[in-house]
């Protein structure tokens, strides 16, 4: 039997979540890139888990048989960087990545120690793509 997933949707409160994150930059990000998401996904802010903002939802299925639910896109305020979620990943968009700049990135991570030094207008076409992309792929 497959686990079952820990991070899960909730109740909790996006703006409570927020307005406790310690750091006054990193909640700034926060507030600013929670607008984003909710202008690019057309979707609320929902906590999942106690520390990640998703907007919208999917179903993945792999083909060990683990299934559940995630964000279509997302962030979290980690105190190392801000992390975004963007589910596609990004090797399909290396002309969004340069526009970016020199960034760390895992599958679908991406981690961004100060937004003031990114190009806004990349990373928010990044994130509509992303949107588009997932919806693409998992039709609701």
């Amino acid at each position: 039997m497959a686990d079952a997933p820990r991070t899960l949707p909730t109740d909790a409160s996006v703006a409570d979540f927020i307005a406790a994150v310690p750091d006054a930059r990193r909640r700034a990000e926060a507030e600013t890139v929670c607008r984003m998401l909710e202008q690019v996904s057309g979707q609320p802010p929902v906590m999942w888990g106690p520390s990640i903002v998703g907007f919208g939802s999917y179903r993945y299925v792999y083909a060990s048989g683990r299934e559940g639910d995630w964000p279509v896109i997302g962030f979290s305020p980690r105190k190392a960087a801000l992390t975004l979620y963007i589910m596609p990943g990004f090797n399909e968009r290396p002309d969004l990545m340069a526009r970016l700049g020199k960034l760390k990135t895992s599958v679908s991570c991406l981690y961004i120690p100060r937004l003031e030094a990114m190009d806004a207008a990349a990373l928010r076409d990044l994130c509509v793509w992303a949107v588009e992309a997932m919806r693409e792929r998992y039709p609701a």
